[in-house]
């Protein structure tokens, strides 16, 4: 538990601290953000506010990763390396995105397309080489399956180009899911530290309850590879996120950008695949399910209603889903709070079911 305590500990003080510095210097650069004219008027005064905080979360975490192993004399899994890979270089992607806003002086970064590719590229990357890496009992980090609480049977032989095409579904999944809650201060760095701590108890859970340990092997045992190391890295972003929430929180000081927001999905997706628990995530990350399923419906009826009325019509008053109670005047800090209730009760419910499977296997 050690190597666990150190990393969640040095990743909140590395936000906590390196944050700081972080905004003196994106202030001195002038590497503010840019607000859309069509948002919410209160957004305007936000305007300027620095972003590109998720370079600080991405430091924070490897720093603190390695740092743990170091000051434990262990060595880096597999496993964690490549959800570290995954949550690194879907911020590059990010960070690219950012930096063309701030340079170029407009709110739309990255082409859609060039967006797309670079986050195809690190997903099939990461698909391939999880595929890879077997431990003495022929574990890999990710399975040929799809998994809700464990491997689904029956889906649990699926052919290579299956899995990368499902890797990758999952990971754009997940990194727009948390790029599009990540539109008022602390909500999205909140809802992660939510989600990522729930993520270090089933690691924490399936790790004493592993297949490889003979002592404790039942009949619901897990076949996770790395699922200690596995808790050290889910424990490291949400210390660094939640370090992060004392200058994201209203009124934010910085913003994560989308080299925060795409990291973190990424690394939500890695953990899912890594811990056999695809499905569940919709269910622990409910909010995040919300958020996107909100854009989909407003778009798929506005497009509808635009071909049978000639007049196209939206259910909400602008999406993603939180930008309609802002604009029903609803205050900002009242929305980010309720919202915050929201995630962790699917939380809660996630993590509820993921025991009780367990125990009604038992």
């Amino acid at each position: 538990m050690k190597t666990i305590v150190f990393a969640g500990s040095l990743a909140l003080l590395g936000t906590l601290l390196g944050t700081r510095l972080a905004i003196t210097l994106l202030v001195k650069k002038g590497y503010g953000q840019l607000i859309r004219d069509d948002g919410p008027t209160t957004h305007h005064v936000k305007r300027g506010t620095p972003t590109m905080g998720g370079l600080v979360i991405i430091a924070a975490v490897l720093v603190a990763y390695f740092g743990a192993h170091l000051l434990t004399w262990t060595l880096p899994s597999a496993s964690a390396l490549l959800v570290l890979f995954l949550f690194t270089g879907l911020g590059v992607v990010g960070f690219l995105d950012d930096y063309i806003k701030i340079s170029k002086q407009r709110s739309l970064g990255l082409r859609s397309k060039a967006k797309i590719i670079g986050q195809s590229v690190v997903a099939i990357i990461f698909a391939l080489l999880a595929l890879q890496f077997p431990d003495e009992r022929g574990v890999t980090p990710a399975s040929p399956a799809i998994s809700f609480l464990r491997d689904i049977k029956g889906l649990d032989a699926l052919p290579v180009v299956v899995v990368v095409l499902w890797v990758m579904l999952l990971i754009a999944a997940a990194s727009n899911g948390v790029n599009l809650t990540d539109g008022l201060d602390g909500l999205a760095a909140g809802t992660c530290v939510m989600i990522f701590g729930a993520y270090a108890l089933i690691n924490i859970w399936q790790y004493n309850q592993s297949c490889a340990y003979t002592a404790s092997a039942g009949p619901k045992c897990y076949e996770v590879r790395d699922p200690y190391d596995l808790a050290v890295v889910a424990i490291a972003l949400a210390g660094a996120c939640f370090g992060f929430l004392w200058w994201n929180a209203e009124p934010a000081k910085i913003f994560m950008g989308d080299t925060g927001s795409l990291s973190l999905g990424g690394a939500l997706a890695g953990m899912a695949i890594f811990t056999r628990t695809e499905l569940l995530l919709l269910i622990i990350g409910g909010l995040l399910v919300i958020e996107v399923g909100s854009v989909i419906l407003q778009t798929s009826y506005f497009k509808l209603t635009r071909r049978m009325y000639g007049t196209p019509r939206r259910l909400f008053k602008m999406t993603p889903f939180h930008h309609h109670f802002e604009l029903l005047n609803w205050a900002q800090v009242t929305i980010v709070m309720r919202f915050w209730i929201i995630a962790g009760l699917f939380v809660s419910g996630g993590l509820g079911l993921f025991y009780a499977e367990w125990v009604a296997g038992t």
